[in-house]
């Protein structure tokens, strides 16, 4: 079995066994309810992230008490040189903090441009025009 399909099983095992930490903070990320679609255990590179938000290239890591220092600096080196931004949380502030948690994330999914256009033509122009709908005339101007 070669590396990649390694990775696939393995994450594919996180995902059926989630620590409390990783089952609280998805039931506030699942169905988009941040407006964003997120994956949990998702194979990034080498690696496999606790949940991945595709459109904005944002990695949410929920860090135990076995997390290492060092060994995450590299890691979160690495995938930002894949083009994704990483974002810890403490299993703490997830466990007794999700407000804090979740205003911390909307605020980078705020910041953060989209990788790709939205596929929906209706959804694409919402965002072109800044979430404020368009104006357009019957001939289809005014963008």
């Amino acid at each position: 079995m070669n590396r990649e399909a390694r990775l696939g099983e393995y994450a594919h095992e996180m995902r059926r066994n989630p620590t409390e930490p990783e089952k609280r903070l998805w039931r506030n990320l699942s169905n988009s309810q941040l407006g964003y679609k997120f994956r949990r255990q998702s194979v990034v590179g080498p690696y496999i992230a606790d949940f991945l938000c595709p459109a904005k290239a944002l990695i949410v890591e929920v860090d135990g008490d076995t997390h290492d220092v060092d060994t995450d600096r590299y890691r979160d080196r690495t995938l930002h040189e894949l083009g994704y931004h990483v974002m810890h949380f403490t299993n703490e502030d997830v466990m007794w903090n999700m407000e804090g948690v979740l205003t911390a994330l909307q605020l980078k999914l705020t910041a953060l441009v989209d990788r790709w256009p939205h596929p929906n033509p209706v959804q694409r122009l919402f965002a072109l025009s800044g979430g404020q709908g368009c104006r357009c005339t019957p001939e289809g101007e005014g963008l």
